[in-house]
Formats: C-alpha cells, sequence, structure tokens
C-alpha cells in the first residue's frame, strides 16, 4: 500500500467515525451544519476539488462532477429543511461519498497491486554470463557479451544469451518460454534460446544475438510494453455520467430560469422565482443517484466477493465488465488444459509383459533426476533394488544403457536404438517415447505423456453451452501433441511450436475489436499474452509468479471449469447492475416530471430517493450468491 492509499485509508475511517459519532450528539443548526461538512469535507474535498477543475478546463461532465451533484443536492435538501425549523439530515451526503470513496479505494488497492513489479517476478532473467577468454572461464554481465563469443553453460544455469552448440550434449528445460513439458535435446550445431535451463551436461556455445536481442529480453520487454496495448473496459459511472449530469444540470437549471422569464415576457405576470427555484433544487434533489452511484458499484463489489467465494480472484470491476462479455477463449495446453506432468500411459509392441518391460525401464533410469526416469519409476511404484543394476552408462540427450540381472537394457529414443544396430518400431501416440531393448532384442516401447485434466472437456463443452464463439488453443508443444489434445476436447483450432513472441503475434491476430478475447495460462511464457489479451485469466494453484500477477484473473485451484463460473458470474452481476439501472432510472424519470409540474415535493422525492437505494442495495447483494459450474 503506497501512501497516497494510506491517506485515503485514514479518511475513510476519520469521515467514518465522524458520522456515527455525530449522529448520537444533540445538535442544531450551525453548529449540526457546521459539524456533519468536517466528514463531508474530509471524505470528499478531492472530488468537489476535481469537479471544480473540471469546470475550469471545459471537461465537467464526469463522475466527479456526478458526485458533487448527487451529494450538494442532499446537502441543500438539509440546509431547506434547517430553513424551515426540521433537523437537516446530512448523513445521505456524506454516505454516498464514502461509499464511493471505499469502492474506489480498494479497486484501485487490486488493479495496482496485480501489475506492480511484473518485469520483477520474470525469473528468466540471467544474473550472470560465463564467457571463455584466453582458455579462462570470466562471469561477466550479459550486456557484456558480444556475437561471436563463447560462453560456458553448467548443468543447473540458465541460458543467458541465444547461441549455438559448439560442443557438448545436454537436455534443455524450456518450459519458462514455450510451455512444452518435455526437455529438449540439444547437441554441437544445434541452436538455443536465452532463459532455457541446462538440465545435465556443460556446453559451449558461440553467442548469436546480444543480450538486448536476445528471446529473454523480447519477454521482459513484452510483458512490460503488452499492458499499454490493452484495451480496457471504461467504468460505467464514467460513461453514465458523461450524459446523465449534463442533462440533470441543465435541466434544473432551464426549470429555475425559463418557466420565470416565460412568465414575464409571454404572460405578462411576476415570476415566481421562489416556486420554480424550489421545484428546480427538488428536481435536483430528485435526480441524485444515490442509488446508481452506490448500487453499482456495490453490484460489481459483490460480484467480486461471490467470485472470490467461488475460488476466482477477479482483480477489478473493469475486469468482470469485460468477462461477461467474452466471445474467444485462447487456452494456452501444457498446466491448463494439462497437468503439466509425465505420466505412462501405454505400452505397445511388447514382446515381455508390461510390468516386467517398465520394470526393467525403471531400473535402468533409477540413478536420473530427469522427469521421464521419474515418471517411470511411479509407473514400477516399487522399491527400486539397486543391486540388480550395473554399469550405468547415460547417453545425454539419447537413453541409458545398464546391465540389470545380468542383462544388458538399452532405453531411451530411436536414435540410441539405431547406434545398437537395432530397428526400433514407430510410434504414431503422441508424448515421449522410450523404447527398450534386453540383450539387442527389440522389447517394445512405453509412451509417456501429459495428462489431460480431467475437468478439460467438460470446461470445452460448457464454454460451448454458454456462448463461446470461438475456442482456441496455443502452445509450445510438438505438432502430435497439440493435435492429441486439441481433437480429445473437441477444441475449434490450435496453432503448435510457438514461442512466447510468436503467441503475443497470434492472439494480437485474433482480437478483431469486436469479440472480446480471454486468454488462459500458467506458465512465465503466459505473462506477455495474459498481459495483451483483452482479458487474462491464470492458474493459480500451479500457475507461476509472473502469470498470476500478469492476469486480470486468478482460477485459485487451476480447475479449467472456473473459466466458465467466472463468465457466469460476470453476466449475473451486469445483469443485476443493468436491472438497477432500469429501476432507479425509470422511477428517477416518473418523479422527475412529477416534481417539474409541482406535484412531488422535496419529502416525497428524498423518500422516492432513498427507497429505490435500498431497493437496489438488496438487489446488488444477489451477485454476492453464485452458482459454481462443476459438471455439464
Amino acid at each position: 500500500m503506497n501512501l497516497k492509499q494510506k491517506k485515503m485509508l485514514i479518511r475513510i475511517i476519520i469521515a467514518s467515525l465522524l458520522l456515527i459519532g455525530f449522529h448520537f450528539v444533540p445538535m442544531h443548526g450551525v453548529i449540526r451544519f457546521s459539524a456533519y461538512m468536517i466528514p463531508y469535507i474530509i471524505i470528499g474535498y478531492d472530488i468537489i476539488r476535481k469537479a471544480y477543475r473540471g469546470i475550469i478546463n471545459c471537461r465537467p461532465f464526469d463522475e466527479s462532477l456526478l458526485m458533487a451533484v448527487a451529494t450538494l443536492g442532499a446537502v441543500a435538501l438539509a440546509l431547506y429543511q434547517e430553513s424551515h425549523g426540521l433537523a437537516g439530515d446530512y448523513v445521505e451526503a456524506i454516505a454516498v461519498m464514502l461509499f464511493y470513496q471505499t469502492g474506489e479505494f480498494f479497486q484501485n488497492i487490486a488493479v495496482a497491486k496485480s501489475r506492480k513489479n511484473i518485469s520483477e517476478l520474470m525469473d528468466i532473467r540471467p544474473d550472470w554470463a560465463n564467457i571463455e577468454v584466453n582458455g579462462e572461464i570470466k562471469k561477466v554481465n550479459p550486456n557484456e557479451v558480444k556475437v561471436g563469443d563463447i560462453i560456458i553453460v553448467s548443468a543447473g544455469e540458465k541460458v543467458p544469451l541465444d547461441g549455438i552448440v559448439v560442443e557438448g550434449t545436454s537436455s534443455l528445460n524450456t518450459s519458462a518460454l514455450t510451455g512444452e513439458s518435455i526437455p529438449r535435446s540439444v547437441s554441437v550445431d544445434d541452436e538455443i534460446i536465452s532463459g532455457s535451463i541446462n538440465l545435465s551436461g556443460l556446453l559451449k556455445v558461440k553467442v548469436v544475438k546480444t543480450f538486448g536481442e536476445s528471446t529473454v529480453s523480447r519477454i521482459l520487454e513484452l510483458v512490460e510494453n503488452a499492458g499499454s496495448k490493452k484495451s480496457k473496459s471504461e467504468n460505467f459511472i464514467s460513461k453514465f455520467a458523461r450524459v446523465y449530469t449534463p442533462f440533470v444540470v441543465y435541466s434544473a437549471m432551464a426549470l429555475a430560469i425559463l418557466p420565470p422569464l416565460a412568465e414575464i415576457v409571454f404572460l405578462n405576470m411576476p415570476a415566481e422565482w421562489n416556486v420554480w427555484i424550489y421545484r428546480a433544487l427538488t428536481f435536483l434533489v430528485i435526480s441524485c443517484p444515490c442509488a446508481l452511484v452506490v448500487s453499482i458499484p456495490l453490484s460489481f463489489f459483490a460480484g467480486l466477493g461471490g467470485a472470490s467465494k467461488a475460488g476466482i480472484l477477479i482483480k477489478g470491476s473493469n475486469y468482470l465488465e469485460t468477462l461477461s462479455k467474452v466471445k474467444t477463449v485462447v487456452f494456452d495446453k501444457t498446466g491448463t488444459l494439462t497437468k503439466g506432468i509425465f505420466e505412462v500411459n501405454a505400452v505397445h509392441h511388447n514382446r515381455i509383459e508390461e510390468e516386467k518391460l517398465i520394470e526393467y525401464t525403471a531400473l535402468a533410469e533409477s540413478a536420473s533426476s530427469h522427469p521421464i526416469a521419474l515418471s517411470l519409476r511411479k509407473a514400477y511404484d516399487k522399491k527400486i533394488d539397486m543391486t540388480r543394476v550395473k554399469d550405468i552408462q547415460e547417453i545425454s540427450g539419447n537413453g541409458i544403457v545398464a546391465k540389470i540381472d545380468g542383462m544388458e537394457v538399452i532405453a531411451g529414443n530411436g536414435k540410441i536404438m539405431r547406434k545398437f544396430g537395432i530397428e526400433p518400431i514407430e510410434c504414431h501416440s503422441a508424448g515421449t517415447i522410450i523404447h527398450v531393448a534386453i540383450d539387442k532384442n527389440y522389447m517394445g516401447h512405453i509412451v509417456i505423456s501429459d495428462v489431460i485434466k480431467p475437468e478439460s472437456e467438460s470446461t470445452i463443452k460448457s464454454l460451448k453451452k454458454i456462448g463461446i464463439k470461438n475456442i482456441i488453443m496455443l502452445t509450445g508443444d510438438l505438432k502430435k501433441s497439440a493435435q492429441f489434445v486439441a481433437e480429445k476436447l473437441k477444441i475449434d483450432k490450435y496453432y503448435c511450436e510457438l514461442l512466447p513472441d510468436e503467441k503475443l503475434e497470434k492472439v494480437e491476430e485474433l482480437i478483431d475489436g469486436k469479440n472480446i478475447l480471454a486468454f488462459v495460462g500458467d506458465g512465465i511464457n503466459d505473462a506477455p499474452v495474459l498481459t495483451r489479451a483483452d482479458i487474462g485469466i491464470a492458474m493459480g494453484a500451479m500457475g507461476s509468479d509472473a502469470a498470476i500477477e500478469a492476469a486480470d484473473v486468478v482460477l485459485m485451484d487451476d480447475n479449467p471449469l472456473k473459466i466458465t463460473s467466472a463468465i457466469k458470474i460476470s453476466q449475473k452481476c451486469l445483469r443485476i447492475v443493468k436491472q438497477n439501472i432500469w429501476f432507479a432510472l425509470g422511477v428517477k424519470f416518473i418523479c422527475l416530471i412529477l416534481g417539474a409540474v409541482g406535484i412531488v415535493n422535496m419529502w416525497l422525492a428524498v423518500f422516492a430517493d432513498v427507497g429505490v437505494m435500498i431497493i437496489c442495495i438488496m438487489n446488488a447483494f444477489r451477485a454476492l450468491f453464485v452458482k459454481q459450474c462443476y459438471k455439464y
């Protein structure tokens, strides 16, 4: 919370305490007026100042003037009552201003906090680069490395700059950049990108791009700049004020001036200025949009609260409003529609029992910390007896050779099979294929792949059911994996093998200015797209900090069905807002006509205003109660 927000919180607390305290202290006349003006000025001086500046700068018709008209109208009514020997009610003016400022306070905190320091959370930024100079290793700032320099990347380190491998073999974790959950094998002459993590062997890399032009720098720049292109949904109060406020102000002025002039000019009668000014004041009080000013923010806050109870964090009412209009939903694959973890899901062409094939493969991989090895040991689900395993030899990027129970077991990709003169049987399934041979005899292959979340299929069906026109998947995964998931879930379109900047370009192509687009993702690589989309939705339980901070909506338990719930909650909230608008304006319109002709006096005007406000507030609270979508 910054200093400005702290000051506003103090103002809200002091004004609230004074308002409550004065209610129990008997006061009359000027003393009562002066006392109640203290909390009014404390909580509302900046709004009055903004309204004044708007008038001075010839831009008067905004929410500040709307609030000024509303509250000063209530003060004028209270003064009129005081002048007739009655106790003027100043509470309404202070309460409306207090509600408004409290709402603005919480909304500003949510938005400011969600957008703060996104780039600091991007842990793909390398802190140093190891450069080889005259046969010696020197640690330098990545900005100091030039194109053509040779950098050294040890196991566990981030690749600091884009380059080409000139020596060594290894596996790279590129999930932070591409979303690809399967580590990528690299060897001499392969290109590698900055931000990847070297998992195993030592690599010597020839730099092909400076740090400023590298992949990691482009991602950071995308996150920092994409928000400026984002189309924000205007606050309803601002839009409403530009139409309603000038109508009210000019109508009240016309009612106070034109009829008396007409009496003088056309009827040749003395002008009854006091009657028409009273009616104009009544008109102004009737027009006081308390019901709208209070119930509309309250409807949004109730909707935000209801969504929070459902495990959906929406970071502001403007995002709630935009979410209700979504017509295109774009999904990331890994960690969003899938679990982002490896599992053994099939054994093909096996010449021994499945359990035995998995057992030998798990024993061969027993010394590896690779995610593939972990998934094999999990599938074996028994204690590894290391006394059965000897002479483990890891061939980086290809597989494992080991002696198990005296037999030579080879497990890995097609390259390692061919290296030992064994012809593997190709597999058409999506995922990582582990071929297995025992004593040079091919024994079959194991399919390891990411697992589709059980809720994903219901999510796609439910989104189509509530009227989402286009459902699209973007992923850094290979075509075979992407195609399998898209066909399984019946997704309309998919685009695969995309880097973060390519994802962003694709989303910008899909944003047509007509249909609101929501992007759903969970990784660091998704942060630029989450920032750029009309609405960014992040998985909160397993998602990266960068994705959560960049997003406008966070699903706290990673259940994609919550996307449907979030959209339905926003639609319900907007329906309630529209109900309150039409009801409040309908009653106002009738009372304005009756007030203009002198049928409704100020007492009835206040009664109608307060009554409408209470009804609208009660209706707004319905947004707190939401029905979640768990199955269809």
